[in-house]
């Protein structure tokens, strides 16, 4: 099991962490900063730095799986390609040792930012997702409707929100909680994970007195605050059928 520190708090850079297991897929820590891919978020990339400083480069980051194929409750670090002998090494010492797990904090954060906009867009566009992908160069969310969508006018409204400075939340509700509100999951393809009798949830806005502009489950990386998005833009609309329009969006350039 990989404690996920991520979840608690996404500015976290690094961790002292310990190897529990080298499999043929990669490297599982006893705790880690890195964020699997998940929930339509890229998993992270960055280092693992042993104890004499050598560094094995992280490609991507996976939920582990068992040999029937079901996921697990580990978090596997993928070794870049060229670093068999170093991963073979690690293998050899067997688990207990000692790493620092350190993410490529600028690609996070990118992604933060545009995953963090996506739930404004969900507010600006208040359809049912059937598909989203968030990288560290763009996000990109599938809407079930028909009507056209305006570039400009949504590029304006999320401006706007990202000026108010709405706080984000990071809370949970309970598995029965979710059940009397099912208009929480704003996604038709991604249900979120039960099992543990909590659900993770995202609320921006909603403190006191103020709006609450987007409340759902959601398990990946955010900022703090709408203010720390900078000037992110509607960079395409497409219509990809007919009950369907994606929308792409990217850093301004």
């Amino acid at each position: 099991m990989t404690q996920d520190l991520f979840r608690q708090d996404a500015y976290l850079r690094e961790c002292s962490a310990h190897i529990t297991a080298v499999t043929d897929t990669g490297i599982v820590l006893d705790q880690t900063v890195f964020y699997p891919l998940g929930g339509g978020q890229a998993g992270d990339s960055g280092v693992l730095v042993l104890a004499d400083g050598t560094e094995i480069a992280i490609t991507d980051t996976r939920k582990g799986k068992d040999a029937e194929g079901n996921p697990t409750s580990d978090i596997v670090h993928i070794p870049a390609p060229g670093q068999e002998d170093r991963v073979a090494q690690l293998a050899l010492q067997g688990p207990g040792t000692a790493v620092t797990a350190r993410i490529d904090w600028e690609r996070r954060h990118r992604m933060m930012r545009l995953h963090t906009t996506s739930h404004l867009l969900c507010h600006v566009v208040p359809q049912l997702v059937n598909g989203c992908s968030i990288t560290p160069d763009y996000a990109r969310l599938d809407f079930a409707m028909t009507d056209p969508l305006d570039k400009e006018a949504l590029t304006a409204a999320i401006a706007t929100l990202v000026a108010a400075a709405h706080p984000l939340t990071v809370a949970s509700i309970s598995d029965e909680e979710l059940d009397a509100n099912p208009a929480l999951v704003k996604s038709m393809s991604v249900q979120p994970p039960r099992g543990t009798g909590r659900i993770r949830t995202i609320r921006i806005g909603g403190d006191n007195d103020a709006p609450l502009i987007d409340l759902q489950p959601c398990g990946g990386t955010h900022v703090a605050n709408t203010s720390e998005l900078g000037a992110i833009v509607v960079t395409k609309i497409e219509k990809k059928s007919a009950t369907t329009r994606r929308v792409v969006l990217g850093f301004a350039q």
